[in-house]
């Protein structure tokens, strides 16, 4: 007869206890390298500093994230999974036009929220592959949910699903344009890249309603 061993109560009250510290570390280094990773940048942050911030022992970084690159690549991978979300969950516009707008209006904000990580992000992108496999995914795949919202508003325009996609890689390269590389990269003001921006998707708005008409 074979006896099956399980483990005692104390036993899976302890476990409970080990996973749930190993979350918390997680989630403290992951704040901390943000933080860090953001204000001081990748290079010239070490992980002694991250694990200084986040009050916690520098051998975690190794243990459960490998490294600072699998770090990075957590907190990453963490910034798509939340902007996924996002995406998909925010409430539709009333109109086509309203929802284009506010698709503009999200990505500004989040690219102006978070641009000293996202620089730190990209820029490691090149010497990462593994980063970079993951930020060449994500793009496509955030492309595909903004024309998925799109479809939704069909009945009041609309030509064809290439039209969806244009429409889709356009607002999605010129939030981009708009919200990062005009005000980060050449150093143009905000408020008036901003203005450009909704001005663009005005533009984009009237061009849907347009098509609507001769169709």
């Amino acid at each position: 007869m074979v006896t099956m061993l399980t483990d005692c109560p104390c036993q899976v009250v302890e476990k409970s206890i080990c996973s749930g510290r190993a979350s918390l570390a997680n989630h403290t280094l992951i704040s901390a390298a943000t933080s860090l990773f953001a204000r001081r940048g990748y290079e010239a942050t070490t992980t002694r500093e991250i694990a200084a911030r986040a009050g916690c022992a520098e051998v975690l970084i190794h243990r459960y994230f490998g490294g600072k690159s699998g770090l990075l690549f957590n907190i990453v991978k963490l910034h798509v999974a939340q902007d996924t979300a996002t995406t998909i969950e925010r409430p539709a516009g009333a109109t086509l036009e309203a929802e284009i707008r506010k698709l503009m209006d999200r990505q500004l904000d989040h690219l102006s929220k978070e641009r000293d990580f996202l620089c730190v992000a990209f820029s490691c992108a090149i010497l990462q592959p593994r980063l970079g496999d993951l930020l060449r995914k994500y793009m496509p795949a955030r492309i595909g949910l903004i024309a998925q919202r799109i479809r939704s508003y069909k009945q009041y325009r609309c030509s064809d699903d290439e039209d969806i996609e244009v429409l889709a890689h356009a607002l999605t390269s010129l939030s981009f344009d708009f919200g990062s590389i005009r005000p980060v990269i050449l150093r143009q003001n905000r408020q008036e890249t901003k203005h450009l921006a909704k001005r663009a998707a005005n533009l984009l708005s009237r061009s849907v309603l347009n098509i609507a008409v001769e169709i």
